[in-house]
């Protein structure tokens, strides 16, 4: 059975990937280029058994199981699986407080 899964970029997870590309980039173009590579090539790779990633734990000691990591040190990728598709939504450096991240985050949602 050959289950392909749709990944689609959420306009924030471009934004960080831009800004972390952007800040390698000052000092190495070079280097800029290979971790862009490396994020977008996993992130592609979730078309293939997305449930692979781990459950975020700081979400999950909340009761919040539907969202799912990959770790491409010192990134963690942060997607959603849904029916057919993948949702990347964060690319987030491992370093910072990751909670005060995604309540920010929340809390600057416009409706």
């Amino acid at each position: 059975m050959n289950n392909k899964y749709e990944v689609i970029w959420a306009s924030i997870a471009e934004n960080d990937l831009a800004r972390i590309i952007e800040y390698i980039a000052n000092n190495s173009p070079a280097n800029a280029l290979k971790v862009l590579n490396k994020l977008k090539e996993k992130a592609a790779n979730l078309n293939h058994s997305p449930k692979r990633g781990r459950i975020i734990p700081e979400l999950q000691e909340n009761g919040i199981y539907q969202y799912r990591e990959l770790m491409v040190a010192p990134w963690r990728l942060m997607y959603r699986v849904q029916e057919a598709k993948v949702y990347v939504l964060a690319v987030l450096d491992s370093r910072q407080n990751i909670e005060d991240i995604l309540l920010k985050r929340v809390l600057d949602v416009k409706l």
